[in-house]
């Protein structure tokens, strides 16, 4: 079972400079913008950088909505970050092993004007894997959607 975390009374300060602090991806490849809202089990974050010509999962001046896996990996380190135990020393890094189930509603990213919503919600987890469902949508259409597979201690893995 999920430990539930203390609510923050607001989430004006989960912004951009936050998450590149509690997440592994640095400078353009901190993908989100800010959080805005989360629970134990769920999170809803904002992004605009896929509108930004130096996204850097741009291929051939496009991004393909397959990088929306990636922002979605991106919230769930967010959430794992937000709901760990508070005297962990550091978060645990995770790992995406797996996507499940993704369906794929428009062809690119970089041509939507809207923000992007992006929102998890953890559907099993223990000290070593989580799994999550996951959607990005804008402007309340559906984009990209599926299942995600996260292994928090690979080391552990090896026997």
């Amino acid at each position: 079972m999920l430990e539930q975390p203390a609510r923050l009374e607001s989430c004006a300060a989960l912004d951009h400079t936050w998450i590149a602090s509690h997440i592994p991806h640095q400078g353009d490849m901190c993908l989100l913008q800010h959080v805005k809202a989360w629970d134990a089990l769920n999170i809803s974050c904002i992004a605009s950088s896929h509108r930004s010509a130096s996204n850097p999962l741009r291929s051939g001046q496009q991004l393909g909505i397959a990088s929306g896996i990636e922002y979605a990996a991106q919230a769930m380190a967010v959430h794992g970050a937000l709901t760990a135990p508070r005297n962990q020393p550091a978060p645990k890094v995770g790992y995406l092993v797996s996507v499940r189930g993704v369906n794929m509603h428009v062809a690119r990213l970089d041509d939507i004007a809207a923000d992007l919503l992006i929102e998890a919600t953890c559907i099993m987890a223990n000290e070593n894997n989580m799994l999550y469902e996951f959607k990005v949508s804008a402007n309340e259409n559906i984009l990209l959607q599926g299942r995600a597979a996260v292994v928090l201690d690979a080391n552990a893995l090896i026997t």
